[in-house]
């Protein structure tokens, strides 16, 4: 009833006040000054950054009158007044007081590897870009009680998101019906910038050689690309999208055979460029790869990749393993060192969406 649902619904706001009266001995008005009330919660509290998380369902009831860590993990959207998000709750696991377990995670390294979400970040070419339409906005209404409205449409695959089971693979399950644990859990952060060029091919000892990673991990692979992304001051959006390294014909054979959680990469797509259509769209760089790939391999491009097998490799052929990846993260992957940590994947809970945009975290433990 602080709302335009006064008006809109004036017989549920004559119930309303009349329930009020009768409890606090105040009309609605007295008891909620319309200018006042409206200034405290939306110009007051969001000016000392205490803002809201609306529509809170899921596990929640579980967690009546307790304590705990609690994230929130909206898509980091540059133009907007709000966000889609991810919300969840940590509380101390059996053995572990809660003062410890608040105490080791406010002492834990956060690193955010996620790209900002703009207007400006680069889709997979030919996918929809964002665009955004402000609907409503602050000035102008019913007491000065205007709000910033959006509207935004996009391509799922811009940014950092997760293509899902579904996006390559049909009876594959969405985004939403994945359960939360599948997103989260230990891992690693493999760094191989440092043996990866332009349109270089990485391999699984290359991975096993910078970091100690175990079956069932999530793996991050960080190529040093996201160094050319959008927001980055050395961007350079054809080499961030055309000349990233991909996995070796081998990689995804060993991936399934580790049985891994999920892979992340800080490029455009977790294959090789010239292992998608990109191929046919940029000869010169396919004839640059290809010779690149007899110089380091002593074979061309159909002989180590024949198309029937590794067209897309990645997607195609671990999907139908619920083996999916991440594309495109980037932010504290510009600093991240080789280890293990605990990763996070918070995607909006989509029930029908093939991939998701969402908030991607590394936890290591101690500051």
């Amino acid at each position: 009833m602080n709302t335009p649902i006064r008006r809109m619904h004036e017989d549920h706001f004559k119930k309303a006040e009349a329930k009020l009266k009768e409890k606090y001995s105040k009309t609605w008005d007295e008891m909620f000054p319309q200018g006042e009330y409206y200034k405290m919660t939306h110009h007051t509290l969001p000016a000392a950054h205490i803002v809201f998380a609306e529509a809170i369902v899921g596990d929640i009831d579980t967690l009546k009158n307790q304590r705990a860590w609690i994230a929130v993990m909206p898509i980091p959207f540059m133009e907007v007044e709000a966000a889609w998000s991810r919300v969840l709750a940590y509380q101390a696991p059996a053995g572990m007081s809660e003062d410890e377990f608040m105490d080791v995670m406010n002492s834990a390294e956060m690193l955010d590897l996620t790209v900002p979400f703009s207007v400006q970040t680069p889709q997979w070419l030919n996918y929809v870009p964002l665009s955004v339409t402000y609907t409503k906005r602050v000035g102008g209404q019913f007491f000065g009680m205007g709000r910033n409205g959006s509207i935004c449409n996009a391509s799922i695959h811009l940014g950092s998101h997760m293509d899902g089971e579904k996006h390559f693979y049909p009876a594959g399950r969405t985004i939403g019906q994945v359960p939360l644990d599948e997103w989260v859990g230990p891992g690693v952060i493999a760094d191989i910038s440092q043996l990866v060029s332009d349109s270089s091919v990485y391999t699984p000892k290359m991975i096993q050689d910078v970091v100690d990673i175990h079956k069932g991990d999530i793996l991050i692979i960080k190529t040093g690309w996201n160094k050319f992304g959008w927001c980055s001051p050395e961007s350079d959006e054809f080499r961030y999208m055309v000349k990233h390294p991909g996995p070796s014909p081998d990689f995804s054979k060993w991936a399934a055979d580790m049985e891994l959680k999920w892979i992340g990469v800080d490029a455009v797509s977790a294959d090789h460029p010239m292992n998608t259509i990109m191929r046919i769209w940029h000869p010169k760089t396919f004839a640059e790869a290809n010779a690149k790939l007899i110089r380091d391999f002593g074979k061309d491009w159909d002989e180590m990749y024949p198309l029937d097998q590794y067209y897309q490799d990645m997607h195609f052929n671990l999907f139908s393993k619920k083996l999916v990846h991440a594309e495109n993260l980037a932010g504290a992957m510009s600093y991240a060192k080789s280890g293990r940590y605990y990763i996070g994947c918070f995607l909006q809970k989509a029930m029908e969406a093939e991939s998701m945009w969402g908030r991607f975290v590394a936890f290591k433990e101690g500051k």
